[in-house]
């Protein structure tokens, strides 16, 4: 019985690795049939040129039909294409083992590999030149790159890797990878005070004849960065839960349930889960002997006692074989999710960026009332003086979520370090960035906190 469901969870397991290595192929495929349908709409109902919605040939029903339809085949094109883009690059990570192994060295295979990559290149030029008529200019200049990429983070490219895959090179210049200088709150210190500073830019702003379309710029350039900055936000949150939560119900516990139904394992993981155990034990027993001496319950004999006891205690060894077994599937989990968030953060560079940048004007934009208020309430409930009993909170959760065996002096060693480093790292905050930034919410934060 055993071994059938081990076989069954490798079946699992390898129709869940073929499924992850035919995504890419298989994303591809449906975002080229996508624009094939597109393509078929032109030449049918519009001569082989663009799905336009000022047709002379067709009404305002049959256009707004076509326009919908146009949207449709568009939407499913694109999400293919990024489900394509982020596949590949996860596959990409293991394509040199898999190939390896899989080819062995057979001529034909890589011949086949070839062929493969040519038709891919075909499909990825067909699907560029229909999108590229309903992609706006404006539209491919700020899809992406809402802030200047510092040059240290731009990625070396071997050409000749490229070449062999018969992809082209094409780096791109600094007007292409920015919209507009962003500038950032740490940036706009200066000699002048600022409030003079601010009254000669405004009064520059309002003379200048180009200030609405510097306007219009600036606000597309922030509401596009926040788009992104809160999805990537989203994607921090979702990415890692989702994979804790997942690996652990369909990947972990066969596993774990598996070995541990093998072996003899022992029923606690640690100390603390065995003297819970006991307690409960133990207040069983005395709550059964408080009823039979008032009258709630009847007399028992020893040996009536003793197994009430034993069906009790047995109950307890169910139980806490599964909190031991839940604590490794949840260490585990846990390291996948974090496998997870560093994946996320590792191919999200130009995502950091712009979330750096929007996170630089929501908190330098507060009123100094509000950032004082912020400081406060963030230093008294992290370091303040009621602070060392969340921390003993959250450790404890943590360490009765992992399994850990619960350590005081760790505890009160924690607690009595980590708070003093916060504290400190928030007044060289203070002193370093908002005092030169925000003098008088300094100042009101002084006030407030005196």
């Amino acid at each position: 019985m055993e071994n059938s469901v081990f076989i069954q969870i490798k079946g699992y397991l390898r129709q869940a690795n073929e499924w992850f290595y035919q995504t890419p192929d298989r994303s591809l495929e449906q975002a080229y049939k996508a624009v094939l349908m597109i393509k078929a709409i032109e030449d049918e109902h519009f001569g082989g040129d663009k799905i336009s919605i000022n047709s002379n040939e067709y009404g305002n029903n049959l256009s707004s039909y076509f326009q919908s339809d146009l949207k449709k085949y568009l939407n499913i094109a694109r999400f293919r294409l990024a489900e394509f883009k982020a596949s590949r690059y996860f596959a990409n990570l293991y394509e040199e083992n898999f190939i390896n192994k899989k080819n062995n060295g057979n001529d034909f295979s890589s011949r086949q590999s070839r062929e493969a990559t040519s038709i891919v290149i075909d499909k990825l030029k067909f699907i560029d030149e229909v999108l590229a008529r309903y992609t706006s200019h404006k539209e491919r200049e700020s899809s992406y790159s809402l802030v200047p990429i510092p040059k240290a983070n731009v990625v070396n490219v071997d050409e000749e890797t490229l070449e062999q895959k018969g992809l082209t090179y094409q780096p791109i210049s600094s007007s292409q990878s920015t919209i507009g200088d962003v500038e950032t709150a740490t940036n706009k210190t200066g000699v002048l005070p600022r409030s003079i500073m601010r009254t000669f830019k405004r009064l520059q702003r309002e003379l200048d004849p180009q200030a609405e379309e510097e306007v219009i710029k600036n606000f597309r350039i922030s509401k596009i960065k926040t788009v992104i900055s809160v999805k990537f936000i989203l994607f921090l949150i979702i990415v890692p839960l989702l994979t804790q939560q997942v690996s652990k119900a369909f990947v972990i516990s066969p596993i774990v349930d598996h070995f541990r139904g093998e072996q003899k394992t022992e029923i606690f993981l640690n100390v603390d889960l065995e003297e819970e155990a006991f307690d409960e034990l133990e207040r069983f027993e005395k709550e059964l002997k408080f009823k039979t001496l008032i009258g709630l319950a009847p007399e028992m004999s020893p040996k009536e006692v003793e197994e009430r006891l034993k069906g009790k205690a047995d109950k307890i060894k169910e139980e806490y074989q599964d909190r031991s077994a839940n604590a490794v599937k949840n260490v585990l989990a846990d390291a996948l999710s974090l496998v997870a968030f560093a994946a996320v953060i590792f191919t999200s560079k130009k995502d950091i960026v712009a979330l750096k940048s929007f996170i630089d004007e929501i908190v330098y934009g507060l009123s100094d009332s509000a950032k004082a208020f912020i400081i406060i309430l963030f230093t008294d409930i992290f370091v303040g003086y009621h602070s060392p009993h969340g921390w003993e909170v959250i450790l404890e959760s943590i360490s009765r979520h992992l399994g850990l065996p619960e350590n005081r002096q760790f505890n009160f060693l924690f607690i009595s370090t980590f708070p003093v480093i916060l504290d400190t790292i928030f007044k060289y905050w203070i002193f370093r960035y908002l005092n030169r930034i925000s003098p008088s919410a300094v100042a009101t934060y002084r006030n407030m906190n005196e």
